[in-house]
């Protein structure tokens, strides 16, 4: 079954405090709705080097790396997979996640399959971990 795949990327510029929010929303409704893989979420966070780096779960570490260095631009990559007979659904999360108060303060844009920037993001979300 083919699968329709969506790209949310939020920019939560140097905000580490609402990128988080944002990723324990998305795992609350993926917990509480079972939405398995349907649901799934990136970080990509640029050092002043530019090199691309992917979240990891240890935030206190996280922290103390803040602390040392100066804030790190953070983009939040959301991948929603849903089959093609749930396109309903699908754009049912394109437009509940960014509506979502977490997510206000994030710059969003929206990549569907069809669009010249989705390659491109998918190679992107597919290089982190």
């Amino acid at each position: 079954m083919r699968m329709a795949h969506t790209f949310l990327i939020f920019d939560f510029g140097t905000d580490e405090e609402a990128a988080q929010q944002a990723r324990h929303r998305i795992e609350g409704w993926k917990q509480g709705l079972r939405l398995g893989n349907k649901v799934q979420f990136k970080f990509e966070r640029r050092s002043s080097e530019g090199s691309e780096e992917s979240e990891t779960n240890d935030d206190a570490k996280l922290s103390s790396k803040k602390k040392k260095s100066e804030a790190e631009p953070v983009r939040l990559i959301v991948r929603l997979d849903f089959s093609n007979h749930e396109k309903n659904l699908a754009q049912t999360w394109v437009e509940r996640i960014p509506a979502d108060e977490a997510f206000k303060p994030a710059k969003g844009e929206v990549i569907r399959q069809n669009e010249p920037a989705f390659e491109k993001t998918t190679e992107l979300f597919d290089s982190l971990k």
